[in-house]
């Protein structure tokens, strides 16, 4: 086992149109006061809402810190008080513009990569065993095919599918960025159970 096996990097995104606050970076910042364990290294970062910036920092977690687990929280902006596990990256299809006014050449994240990969974690499970308070929590197949698909996509690639994704809402009276920290702990506690899983 080497010596970066236990590392687990968490990834939100900075503001974006009218979210000059993004709960995705809020909550991640509430997980790392809480942390994951005495054995788990945590590193957390916050990417730009820009496909070429977001996607130089993903590749750069995976060269440098090669960790056992990365995990990507993004903000879904039509969700109310819901917490949405992403199974899968998708490709193509990525022509909205992003916060510099631009789009990946051919709405393609990589050039002759498979149209979709699966995350090694099997989110149907996850959501099945764990139980979130004061807040839902269900799985999907469909990112978004905007930032935060293409980052998990990108993540799916160079991580040989040892990436997650969640979706987590907007921060309101009911949702709290101490609330969402403490779902990501709940959730990535019983990702990293089935990481072990694996790796026996």
């Amino acid at each position: 086992m080497d010596s970066n096996s236990n590392i687990v990097v968490v990834t939100g995104f900075g503001p974006f149109r009218q979210y000059l606050v993004n709960s995705s970076w809020e909550a991640v910042k509430e997980l790392s006061k809480r942390g994951l364990g005495k054995n788990i290294d945590l590193r957390i970062m916050q990417l730009p809402v820009v496909y070429q910036k977001a996607k130089e920092q993903i590749v750069r977690i995976w060269t440098t810190l090669h960790p056992i687990l990365t995990v990507h929280v993004g903000l879904a902006s039509s969700a109310k008080a819901i917490i949405i596990l992403e199974q899968c990256g998708k490709n193509k299809g990525y022509e909205e513009m992003d916060a510099c006014g631009f789009h990946p050449e051919g709405g393609c994240c990589m050039l002759n990569g498979p149209e979709k990969i699966e995350s090694t974690i099997n989110m149907k499970t996850i959501w099945k065993n764990i139980s979130v308070e004061g807040i839902d929590t269900i799985f999907s197949r469909d990112a978004g095919r905007y930032i935060c698909d293409y980052t998990y996509y990108t993540s799916l690639y160079y991580g040989s599918g040892r990436a997650a994704f969640i979706h987590v809402p907007p921060l309101s009276k009911s949702v709290t960025a101490d609330s969402l920290g403490k779902a990501l702990q709940t959730i990535i506690l019983e990702m990293l159970k089935q990481c072990w899983e694996q790796r026996e």
